[in-house]
């Protein structure tokens, strides 16, 4: 047990690291690109989109709406709302065709993303950087990790993700209460 406390304890750490050199301004534009936007459009793929598919989750229960991209029912984009794409190393080719696609109907552009110089955040209205290792990133200002591949990008949007919801659930004047009333009812 001696390698498990070890190993938890030098993924906290790397955690805390992250925290402490996140970018709080990018941070604050990310949320008020949020809390401004009438719909937002969602995507992200792997870890990534799992991770981005519980924001969506938390972003509805905040009394946005919500659509993620590919799903059957998401309407068409138009000006006022938001494509918000996790994309970790900043150049996965679907999302770069999506960003391109959804910039012709005038919507805002929001990526997240541990790799800001690539194609696709660098072509975004907005981008957040988590400096946090990820899977083929590029960027020399993330915090390395002993996790492989992008674990720790991957952990950290989770948390990330819930610390900006705790912000917006300020921001938007929502209570634990009025999110519980839009929480699915039939399960």
């Amino acid at each position: 047990m001696n390698r498990y406390e070890e190993l938890y304890r030098t993924i906290l750490l790397e955690h805390d690291q992250v925290f402490a050199a996140q970018d709080t301004a990018a941070l604050s534009a990310a949320i008020e690109e949020i809390a401004a936007a009438g719909r937002i459009f969602v995507t992200g793929a792997g870890r990534e989109g799992i991770a981005a598919r519980g924001f969506a989750m938390r972003l509805m229960h905040l009394g946005k709406e919500i659509h993620w991209l590919w799903d059957d029912t998401t309407p068409g984009m138009h000006g006022g709302d938001l494509f918000l794409a996790v994309n970790g190393s900043g150049c996965i080719g679907h999302i770069d065709y999506l960003l391109d696609q959804a910039r012709t109907t005038g919507v805002r552009q929001l990526v997240i993303t541990g790799a800001p110089h690539e194609r696709t955040p660098a072509a975004a209205d907005v981008c957040l950087f988590v400096p946090a290792m990820v899977y083929k990133g590029t960027d020399p200002r993330t915090i390395p990790s002993v996790q492989p591949m992008g674990n720790l990008f991957e952990q950290h949007l989770f948390l990330l993700f819930d610390l900006m919801v705790m912000l917006l659930t300020e921001r938007l004047h929502e209570t634990h209460e009025t999110m519980e009333a839009r929480h699915r009812n039939i399960e």
